[in-house]
């Protein structure tokens, strides 16, 4: 059971994961960037720690995923000002992305020794609530100037993209694996590992140059925030509605909730500012 649950979550996650650099590339940072961060790796890793830990791994690791968002917001906030500081090094893009994992990697650290440590009086529903309006705050603050949000105009290679699934698959089947072994705050953790937006990031920068990532960093910000929608409504629609049902309701509840909303409201800013595209 655990095996496979392990195998669909990460060839699933890998599956999902290949479109939003395509979304990205095709329509837009605006676009691609905010609807292709809606809820997609997050869902097979949640069914995943269900089948394999049950409701108690659902909801711990559930509870976490919000404040992980927050970390990969401040990593996607990185690659919008680290090209700028690393512009005069050999490899612009090197340095960036070694930064920026470095830093996401200190930072995931510190929020689990602080979940252990100052917020374990807190019941997981109330962390994962906490987790979003943190998460809210920091990617309005960083949506809150609109930066442009250029098309890419060269293909990214068969190649990237296929790195770009398989990084995914194995975050999300690490992450499934931590659950199986008792360990759902980690699990919650790595189910949110920045694979996504790291290849996103990595791949539009290769095949586009610095400032079409620049500009998908923020709108795949706040897109991002509908994953943590999608973690306070797995935690109780799941264990209360069943795998499919469930999963069926967090995902339309943090879309229609979320994803569309923000989008409308972003795309507006951006008009207004001069920016679409």
């Amino acid at each position: 059971m655990l095996a496979t649950s392990i195998l669909f979550s990460a060839l699933f996650a890998g599956l999902v994961a290949t479109a939003v650099t395509v979304a990205i590339e095709k329509w837009g940072g605006l676009i691609g960037g905010l609807l292709g961060t809606a809820p997609s790796t997050i869902v097979p890793a949640a069914i995943g720690m269900y089948t394999v830990g049950g409701e108690d791994a659902l909801v711990t690791s559930m509870s976490v995923v919000p404040l992980g968002m927050v970390l990969n917001a401040l990593f996607l906030g990185a690659w919008i000002f680290f090209p700028r500081i690393f512009a005069q090094t050999p490899s612009p893009l090197f340095a960036v992305t070694v930064t920026s994992l470095a830093m996401w990697a200190i930072m995931g650290a510190v929020m689990l020794w602080s979940v252990d440590n100052f917020f374990d009086s807190m019941s997981e529903t109330s962390l994962a609530a906490f987790g979003f309006v943190l998460l809210f705050i920091v990617a309005v603050m960083f949506n809150w100037k609109p930066q442009a949000a250029p098309k890419g105009s060269k293909s990214v290679s068969k190649s990237v993209l296929i790195a770009r699934g398989s990084m995914a698959a194995l975050a999300i089947g690490i992450a499934v694996w931590f659950s199986g072994q008792g360990q759902p705050l980690l699990a919650g953790l790595a189910s949110v590992f920045p694979a996504i937006f790291i290849t996103s990031m990595v791949a539009l920068w290769l095949a586009q140059g610095p400032s079409v990532p620049q500009g998908a960093a923020g709108p795949m910000m706040l897109g991002g925030a509908s994953v943590a929608i999608y973690a306070n409504l797995a935690m109780w629609s799941l264990p209360a509605y069943g795998v499919i049902l469930g999963t069926l309701i967090a995902w339309f509840g943090s879309v229609l909730g979320w994803s569309v909303p923000a989008f409308l409201v972003l795309k507006k800013v951006h008009e207004r500012a001069d920016l679409s595209d």
